[in-house]
């Protein structure tokens, strides 16, 4: 890969010229990559090796197509129609074929970003060598991505198995100069259109291209890749704002000890306990137990925040693990293997992505939980130490952040919802064919919604606790709490008051997780946290 490395909130590079692919192998590939292309409009360019790996898997492709014997996805029909002999007059209708019947998507489109990673992701297996395409399609997908064309693509289709059939059909009908896409004004025109005003031929597909096209992973490991980058950005949020609430509760920063981590070694636990230890260095509102409310300890929500967040940060490691090993993979069916054969075979199946991709909804669920119940101990006079109900100016009079922790509540909610796994159900395709498939699509899918009503649950805590801390009068919060509260209210968040409408800071509150001068700002004070 041949880039610079600018990285922004959302994990996607900035300034970038170029991604190369590759060497030839499928695990050329990173996930800053997929990223940068996705996300920032990274031009892509083939390498020379992956120009000569496609041309070496095609003459093998070509060899088996002139021979009698029938092979599958060269010589045969597809899925269920397998059995089927096709001779060598109808071939390139086979292959057209199979792109336009499997392009059946429906509902509303799915995001440019994502197409962007599933259109890489696939030009990335591609040019592995082990899918027998020709250099001229391979180079043709890059051609679009370069232009930036995004071909529409459907919420609902994929089965997650084989692969994202639906949503790739309709990237490979692009590629053809049929169907709908969207040029790079953002306006969806017919797609022969946008190809010719680029200068882009439309391919025309030969023996397998079609199949290879379509038969992969790649639209929910494209989601897993972003969905990843947000976690991180948002796990560190996450340690900010209960860092934050404790602080505004009074609670004490003893339990956030390395010596009480070390002795129950989970890696995230332990970043995440010295990551609010170091938002909280120099705080002189922690510790201080009220005397008309002793306590000897701190709620769970707050004592336990590490060991929750913790978790979610491991659970992460795992699901990174699981992408980097499908990343470095070359999924089709069949592949061309270096010793000349073409062999049919089950890589295209979901599971792997698509357990993790559920795994990290009920990771991201129980993160939103327990923040939620902070804020909700916030805003109880009953159980705040001393602030006012609600946070509220005049109580009575003013409301304060009543509604704000139901809109939390609310998301909080629907995220449970969204933690229930996809990939626990099947329903058999194909006549019987494909009998089991993994639902990694509609995991991917839930995932994003999942990390999108995080990042405001997270949000809402934020605004809750530098608004309590600014109502502890007498009392200097720690240096990194105060530049949050500084960049904050410069963002235009405003602090405590008469009641206003919520929505317009409850929506800026969101924009400074969601872009990342949350954390810019603490970390101006403590250096990077982990």
């Amino acid at each position: 890969m041949d880039m610079h490395t600018v990285v922004d909130g959302k994990g996607a590079k900035r300034g970038l010229e170029r991604v190369v692919v590759g060497d030839g192998r499928a695990s050329g590939v990173t996930a800053s990559d997929v990223l940068a292309v996705a996300r920032a409009g990274a031009r892509v360019e083939l390498s020379g090796e992956a120009v000569a790996a496609l041309t070496a898997a095609r003459g093998i492709v070509d060899a088996l197509a002139a021979k009698p014997d029938p092979v599958y996805g060269v010589s045969t029909g597809f899925g269920a129609l397998a059995t089927r002999h096709i001779g060598q007059e109808l071939r390139t209708q086979l292959q057209r074929n199979i792109v336009r019947s499997h392009a059946a998507g429906m509902g509303p489109r799915v995001e440019r970003e994502v197409v962007r990673a599933l259109m890489f992701l696939r030009l990335k297996t591609v040019c592995s060598g082990h899918t027998g395409v020709r250099p001229e399609v391979a180079q043709t997908m890059a051609d679009v991505l370069n232009a930036g064309i995004t071909p529409v693509v459907h919420e609902y289709g994929s089965l997650g198995c084989s692969g994202d059939l639906a949503p790739l059909s309709h990237c490979a009908l692009t590629l053809m100069g049929e169907g709908e896409a969207e040029g790079p004004d953002g306006t969806v025109r017919p797609a022969g259109e946008l190809l010719a005003a680029h200068g882009i031929q439309p391919v025309e597909l030969r023996e397998k291209e079609g199949l290879a096209l379509l038969n992969g992973t790649d639209g929910m490991l494209g989601m897993l890749l972003m969905a990843l980058a947000d976690l991180d950005t948002l796990y560190k949020s996450a340690d900010v704002t209960a860092a934050l609430s404790l602080e505004a509760l009074l609670g004490t920063d003893r339990v956030l000890a390395p010596e009480l981590h070390a002795i129950r070694p989970h890696p995230g636990q332990a970043a995440s306990a010295a990551n609010m230890l170091a938002v909280l260095k120099g705080s002189g509102l922690t510790g201080h137990h009220q005397g008309d409310a002793p306590r000897v300890q701190d709620a769970y929500s707050v004592r336990c925040a590490p060991q929750v967040a913790g978790a979610g940060r491991d659970t992460i490691a795992h699901a990174r693990l699981v992408a980097e090993r499908e990343l470095a993979s070359a999924v089709d069916n069949p592949v061309v293997l270096p010793d000349g054969r073409v062999e049919s075979n089950g890589n295209f199946h979901g599971a792997p992505v698509a357990y993790v991709l559920d795994f990290l909804a009920i990771a991201a669920a129980d993160l939103a939980s327990i923040a939620e119940r902070r804020t909700d101990r916030l805003l109880d006079k009953n159980r705040s130490h001393g602030l006012p109900p609600f946070l509220a100016d005049d109580a009575g009079v003013d409301s304060g952040l009543m509604i704000a922790q139901y809109t939390q509540a609310a998301l909080v909610s629907e995220m449970k919802r969204l933690a229930v796994p996809a990939s626990a159900d099947s329903i058999p395709s194909s006549a019987m064919q494909e009998d089991h498939v993994s639902m990694g699509w509609s995991a991917a899918r839930k995932l994003r919604t999942a990390v999108d009503n995080l990042t405001r649950v997270v949000a809402i805590e934020l605004y809750a606790a530098t608004r309590a801390i600014e109502l502890r009068e007498g009392l200097t919060p720690a240096p990194a709490s105060q530049a949050v509260i500084d960049a904050i209210r410069a963002a235009g968040v405003e602090g405590p008051g008469p009641d206003r409408f919520l929505a317009p800071d409850l929506a800026a509150a969101d924009a400074f997780v969601r872009d990342g001068r949350l954390l810019a700002a603490v970390e101006t004070v403590t250096g990077p946290l982990q």
